[in-house]
């Protein structure tokens, strides 16, 4: 049987605050793009969604944000995809 690793209210309250940051900076943008206004650059989203994948992610969708943007197109699902390899990892290990 595998032991679960115990994960703190602290981490998840920190991880959950990072994608629903990463979720408002999408469409934040997305409204300064539609209002020809300053926006927030293309690195600060990725690294964004780097640490809130899922936010990003959901934020891209819901917003139709950058949904063709190639960098964004790989680079948020592959997010995705290392967080959901380093929490199996986390648990399994």
């Amino acid at each position: 049987m595998v032991d679960f690793i115990p994960i703190s209210t602290f981490s998840i309250a920190v991880y959950l605050v990072l994608n629903i940051l990463a979720f408002c900076a999408y469409g934040f943008d997305k409204t300064k793009a539609q209002m020809k206004k300053w926006r927030v650059s293309e690195q600060t989203l990725l690294i964004l969604a780097f640490f809130g994948p899922f936010g990003g992610y959901l934020g891209m969708q819901t917003f139709r944000h950058k949904t063709q943007k190639k960098p964004f197109t790989w680079a948020v699902p592959l997010f995705i995809l290392i967080h959901v390899a380093l929490f199996v990892a986390l648990v399994i290990f």
